[in-house]
């Protein structure tokens, strides 16, 4: 029973991540690959705030928020000097700096060995020790974050957002701040993302580097395009998807570094099958199929 809970805590995890970059590439067109950046930020604020103080667990996750939140702006206030190709470039580069950061400060992060013995979160006394008990808080966290993406998607700011993902110069000759709404989305997103890198560090008590490269960006990226770009509970089920694959690998009895292999093979493959026959996900409306069949 704990090892469902374990696979329903990964997906609640991962599933906020997804949700958290659908709403700055799915509703808003801003394609990013250093969104595991600010998910092992808020993972190391946690950790070293749980490590070193006795600050409580929400004080914890808000300093995530907070701390993943300034990372933002230090990669967007710049990047949207840039569009297209290049901000993903710049996003890579990011991306692949934040990596070298956690890997080489080892004064801090202690580098490749990691931070071990991460207290569990605790609420007052009550201590979220067992994967049981972390499923709810893991749960309620996925919750409110949909519904902040919900309320943000069906606002006037939402429609706003979808006009600068369906052409952005148009919306600017509108009279819509293009950059200062792209500059709010993507800070909501990364300070998103750090609170589920804090749910992730107390829950596995261990982290390290390897948790947060370029290849982790992909894949919160690839949860975002099989669920549905620009859908609410797209990534939800994306994250369920691409969390179950490795899992119903291990009732194989394969040996890991065949199974990892193949985790991989299922991924690209699924990748590559949703862009040819269903670029707009499970769950995304037609507007990606629709803005890729223009000549």
């Amino acid at each position: 029973m704990e090892y469902i809970f374990h696979t329903l805590i990964l997906i609640c995890i991962f599933g906020t991540l997804g949700a958290s970059l659908n709403l700055i590439a799915g509703y808003t067109g801003m394609l990013s690959i250093a969104h595991a950046s600010f998910f092992g930020v808020g993972a190391y604020t946690a950790a070293l705030l749980s490590l070193s103080t006795n600050i409580p667990f929400p004080v914890v996750t808000l300093s995530s928020i907070a701390v993943s939140c300034v990372v933002g702006m230090l990669l967007i206030a710049p990047s949207l000097r840039v569009k297209g190709d290049y901000f993903v470039i710049s996003t890579f580069a990011f991306q692949v700096i934040a990596f070298q950061v956690f890997n080489n400060l080892i004064g801090l992060t202690r580098g490749p060995m990691g931070l071990p013995g991460i207290p569990p979160a605790a609420l007052g006394d009550f201590e979220l020790s067992t994967p049981f008990r972390f499923f709810f808080l893991s749960l309620v966290y996925l919750l409110v974050v949909h519904w902040i993406v919900a309320k943000i998607a069906g606002s006037p700011l939402g429609r706003v957002l979808t006009a600068i993902r369906e052409d952005e110069v148009l919306t600017s000759t509108a009279g819509k701040c293009v950059a200062l709404d792209k500059f709010l989305v993507f800070i909501v997103g990364a300070g998103i993302a750090g609170g589920a890198g804090a749910l992730y560090a107390v829950y596995i008590g261990f982290i390290d580097p390897t948790s947060f490269t370029v290849m982790d960006s992909i894949f919160i990226l690839s949860i975002v395009v099989i669920g549905g770009a620009g859908s609410v509970w797209g990534p939800f089920i994306g994250a369920t998807i691409l969390i179950a694959i490795p899992e119903a690998l291990r009732f194989l009895g394969l040996p890991s570094s065949l199974a990892a292999d193949i985790r991989q093979l299922l991924y690209g493959g699924l990748m590559i099958g949703f862009l040819l026959w269903r670029s707009q996900g499970i769950l995304g409306n037609d507007v990606v199929e629709h803005q890729n069949a223009k000549p």
